[in-house]
């Protein structure tokens, strides 16, 4: 049994809970080392602090379960059959008085909430979400390892980006053939969608690729990250391809500075929202305050956007062995989108990042 699992099950022992619900498909892969996508059929874990826990798939994924890192019980359902009914049957093999259930509120949906309390309508109901992400918050080597080679996998799919800017192309296609490329190479998926965005494209944070050209004088904007054994990569290189503006250069430059002096100030006892306040206030000093519109940066590991938020606010205090992102950034509609970031893991007396690609300002002709 994984020392996660042993830590959670320690915890409903704590917490005088009897059983635990837990259905997203990151924690299941966190706990188990099971990985799977089940669309809107149910993946679920049940986890007792007693008795032994149990794998809930659908019936098509019995085999692949079995055959993972899961070494305990696998059940599973037919579409045609009531899955609350087979996953209730299993429940009271092991639980003969169900009082307290533990739950992910941040997660599971109403309609599913309102299944479970039809099966246990007396059950009392307590958010498990606070102690998985702080089971989560502190990374082990083994978990470090698969994500520092996440980030060369990110570096990889860095270079090929930039050596298939051309004039003319589109964004989109700039993330097919970095897709296509890392995919014969052994990459099954992606952090989350490739972003390239150009020009005043750019200038979206959370902008969309798409039939866009890329011209020259354009920055263009790389967001992007694999999944490696389980754990994620997220990276962001700002490059301009032919000579950007001189207001663009000069954002670009106010950005790397926000970035670097927050990164040097990683290490154990600062407080997040102290990083966040001294990437602002070099943004806000320039001018610029106003279009650096989100959070510095977020927690990562088997999910590329996990605990904590890295923001003005959380007087969290960093930690050794945590992971999260540094990714300031200016955005100015109609002239241009800068970004970089790079995710990280808190050393004894400081930070090590997974991500490796040059961060000075780069021409590509």
């Amino acid at each position: 049994m994984k020392k996660q699992l042993q830590q959670f099950k320690t915890w409903l022992i704590e917490q005088n809970i009897d059983g635990a619900f837990l259905n997203d498909p990151a924690t299941v892969a966190y706990l188990t080392g099971y990985q799977s996508d089940p669309h809107e059929r149910i993946l679920a874990l049940l986890v007792f602090p007693h008795e032994a826990p149990f794998l809930f798939t659908p019936a098509l994924e019995i085999e692949d379960a079995k055959n993972s890192e899961w070494d305990q019980d696998v059940f599973g359902y037919l579409d045609n059959e009531n899955p609350w009914a087979v996953i209730a049957s299993h429940i009271n093999e092991r639980v003969s008085d169900f009082k307290k259930m533990a739950v992910e509120k941040n997660f599971l949906t109403l309609d599913r909430f309102e299944a479970l309390k039809n099966l246990y309508p007396s059950v009392e109901v307590q958010d498990a979400s606070s102690i998985i992400q702080q089971m989560q918050l502190i990374k082990t080597e083994d978990e470090i390892k698969k994500m520092v080679e996440a980030g060369e996998w990110a570096d990889k799919a860095l270079e090929i980006g930039f050596q298939s800017l051309e004039a003319g192309k589109s964004e989109q296609e700039i993330v097919a053939e970095i897709e296509y490329q890392l995919k014969k190479m052994g990459i099954r998926e992606m952090s989350f969608e490739t972003m390239v965005l150009t020009g005043d494209n750019a200038a979206s944070p959370h902008g969309v690729p798409g039939e866009r050209k890329i011209q020259k004088g354009d920055l263009v904007l790389f967001d992007l990250g694999v999944v490696w054994k389980g754990y994620t990569s997220d990276v962001t290189r700002t490059v301009s391809y032919g000579m950007a503006s001189e207001e663009a250069a000069h954002i670009y430059e106010i950005v790397l500075k926000a970035h670097e002096e927050a990164l040097a100030a990683v290490k154990p006892g600062v407080k997040a929202s102290t990083l966040d306040k001294i990437a602002r206030d070099i943004i806000t000093e320039a001018g610029y305050g106003e279009y650096f519109n989100h959070r510095l940066g977020h927690g990562l590991g088997s999910s590329v956007h996990e605990f904590p938020s890295i923001m003005e606010g959380n007087d969290m205090l960093i930690q050794e062995g945590m992971c999260f992102s540094i990714e300031p950034g200016i955005y100015v509609p109609g002239v241009a989108g800068v970004r970089i970031e790079d995710c990280l893991y808190v050393t004894s007396d400081g930070c090590e990042v997974f991500t490796h690609t040059p961060k000075t300002f780069t021409v590509i002709d």
